[in-house]
């Protein structure tokens, strides 16, 4: 680019984040697509070391996730962008629990929405033809990783992306996109510096050292992802956790000091989902599963595996 175009291309990329915060978005930037070389070896690493557990699809689509381009040929730009959804809790009282997102719309349809929004918008600013690729948690690629790149926020010692001013209660998602748009700076932001509260707060040492998980001992992965019945040992690490698992972001004083922090008006928590017991789970036939759970990330997992969850809860909490 000359320096004309150069300019241009830095005031579209600032009406595109102005945009973007005007949909909800607490963050939003830029980055070159190029290889994650460092991101895959530390993912096969992971999966060498089985510490993957049965999450078998992490072992598919490796070079994708290593060369987004083979997502969109052609690709030179992606647009990450976080949505927040901190809203008040009252963790003391609403127990057995589940986890924040998990009460709220089901994110991909929500972020892939307002990423159309995103992807129109930028189609319509740009001077020539656009194409792109909307992605979020579901498509192979390194969110945390393009977040970074693009001057969104740090990842920190529990793996959570952590945003400054808003914590790590964001969602994430991506936009490929055949045009080149200059990379956003990133932040001059230690999140954890010295501070290891994520780490002395799990109560089944899934974070074995900062910045790298066991899934195998983590509860969200035991509550959410696991298909089979649990084993004993497995039965009795998932504590009180109906589904997911919040200990290391409520441990996160980037979380606790963000409290009043605005969500997007989508991700409201579903009151009759705040005070919900294993016995009223175990009880729920499927068309009251539906109703109860349709449109939430929890309809994804199913009634059989939730009423698994449900009774090992019963267990630990007598």
């Amino acid at each position: 680019m000359n320096a004309r175009e150069t300019e241009a291309a830095k005031s579209l990329s600032g009406m595109i984040v102005s945009r973007a915060k005007s949909l909800g978005f607490c963050a939003a930037g830029f980055a070159a697509v190029t290889p994650s070389e460092e991101q895959s070896e530390r993912l096969l690493d992971m999966i060498r070391e089985n510490r993957h557990g049965e999450m078998t699809y992490m072992q598919n689509k490796v070079s994708v996730r290593t060369h987004p381009e083979k997502l969109l040929p052609g690709a030179k730009t992606v647009f990450s962008a976080a949505l927040p959804y901190r809203f008040p809790l009252d963790t003391q009282q609403e127990r057995p629990r589940i986890s924040r997102y998990a009460l709220v719309d089901d994110y991909h349809r929500v972020v892939r929405n307002k990423l159309g929004q995103m992807l129109g918008f930028i189609a319509a600013t740009y001077p020539e033809p656009v194409s792109g690729k909307i992605c979020v948690d579901s498509m192979p690629v390194f969110e945390k990783n393009w977040a970074e790149h693009a001057g969104l926020g740090k990842t920190g010692k529990n793996t959570m992306l952590i945003v400054p001013e808003t914590g790590s209660y964001v969602f994430l998602g991506e936009i490929l996109l055949d045009i080149e748009l200059p990379p956003s700076p990133s932040p001059q932001f230690d999140p954890c510096q010295e501070c290891d509260a994520c780490l002395r707060s799990c109560p089944t040492g899934a974070l074995v050292e900062p910045g790298k998980i066991d899934a195998r001992k983590c509860i969200s992965y035991l509550t959410v992802e696991l298909k089979r019945d649990f084993s004993r040992e497995e039965s009795a690490m998932t504590g009180e956790w109906l589904f997911g698992c919040d200990i290391c972001q409520e441990a996160c004083p980037h979380n606790a000091q963000q409290a009043t922090i605005a969500t997007s008006k989508e991700f409201l928590p579903k009151k009759e989902l705040l005070g919900i017991t294993p016995e009223q789970i175990l009880s729920l036939t499927r068309s009251q599963f539906k109703t109860l759970f349709g449109g939430t990330p929890v309809f994804r997992t199913g009634l059989k595996r939730l009423k698994r969850n449900a009774r090992a809860v019963m267990e630990n909490v007598k």
